[in-house]
């Protein structure tokens, strides 16, 4: 059964640099001898690589890049975020899903995962490379209780949330290019779009979108020509990708924390970002409706925006719009 797969494939992850014996794991799990090898047998069909040496036992050896939400469903039906988590193989969009199930009802906490996205989205408009098993690609819905006013930090928020869950997962620390890029290695390794829906009767916060791609094992041909200069993905990164769902329970953690924290908490995010914002003290170039200027960064306001000096040495805060910098994604 399931949960006898998950605990054979629990206590084989908790012992990799070892061989575990059938009996060793018959008896842990409280199964027979024979549940146990029809647990391996449909672990290794989903693609996990598993020694087995008579007389030793079962060992394992790789992991899968298959997303297992019923792991992630059992991890998290008791937290705000992820209580009820939703996976497709293809979608247009996890946040257009979102969309569409708000519509019938309330979405507070709900995640939907993909494998792929066909029509995947960043900001401005810009399309979000999506292929499949390639990368962790969601969406949550959250409701704060908290002035419309607050909301717009939320998605500054997120790139500290996501900071913390790549760190928790694999150990690396990415930076963050203003206002919510995750960047390693100069390059974009994750991207954030913030949605929100107003009640059209009160003006009050419907509800907030957050949606969240991480690449995770492109190679430059699946980015293609137009993106693969400034973007990486982990594997590309690390050397390896770690599991996807493992990487998935590290992101959900985070946004759960992070619903927990909002917004009475913003001073430890602000200076997270701050710690991690790749954007300061760098040239910058700030594109306006009417034009381009370029200055410095220099800071991170209270509510996370930007603030940049310019040549004549006047000081404005940026709240919106595209920000290049000097020596990320190609800018030089």
């Amino acid at each position: 059964c399931t949960m006898t797969k998950q605990i054979v494939l629990k206590l084989l992850r908790e012992h990799t640099e070892e061989f575990l014996s059938g009996e060793a794991i018959s008896r842990q799990a409280g199964v027979s001898r024979a549940a146990v090898w029809k647990a391996v047998e449909q672990l290794r069909q989903e693609g996990y690589g598993i020694e087995s040496v008579p007389n030793r036992g079962y060992r394992l050896t790789r992991v899968t890049a298959r997303l297992r939400p019923e792991e992630l469903s059992e991890q998290f039906r008791d937290r705000r975020i992820g209580r009820e988590l939703l996976y497709f193989d293809t979608i247009d969009s996890t946040n257009n899903e979102l969309k569409r199930r708000a519509v019938s009802g309330t979405v507070d906490g709900t995640v939907i995962l993909a494998d792929q996205q066909t029509r995947g989205r960043g900001r401005r408009g810009r399309s979000f490379v999506s292929p499949a098993g390639k990368g962790l690609y969601l969406s949550a819905a959250l409701r704060p209780q908290c002035p419309l006013s607050e909301i717009s930090t939320l998605t500054a928020w997120t790139a500290v949330a996501l900071c913390d869950a790549v760190e928790a997962a694999c150990g690396v620390r990415p930076g963050i290019k203003w206002p919510n890029d995750l960047v390693l290695q100069d390059k974009k390794l994750c991207g954030v779009l913030t949605e929100m829906e107003l009640e059209a009767e009160t003006g009050s916060l419907g509800y907030v979108i957050i949606g969240i791609g991480i690449n995770l094992r492109q190679n430059e041909a699946d980015f293609g020509p137009g993106v693969a200069p400034t973007a990486i993905s982990l594997q590309q990164a690390l050397g390896r990708a770690p599991d996807r769902t493992e990487l998935a329970a590290a992101v959900l953690l985070s946004l759960d924390k992070l619903y927990q924290d909002f917004p009475e908490r913003a001073q430890g995010y602000l200076e997270r970002f701050r710690r991690d914002c790749l954007t300061l003290c760098r040239p910058v170039r700030v594109l306006y409706p009417g034009g381009t200027r370029e200055g410095t960064a220099v800071d991170i306001t209270e509510d996370f925006g930007l603030t940049v000096r310019w040549p004549d040495g006047t000081v404005e805060a940026v709240t919106s719009g595209e920000v290049s910098v000097r020596g990320l994604y190609g800018y030089v």
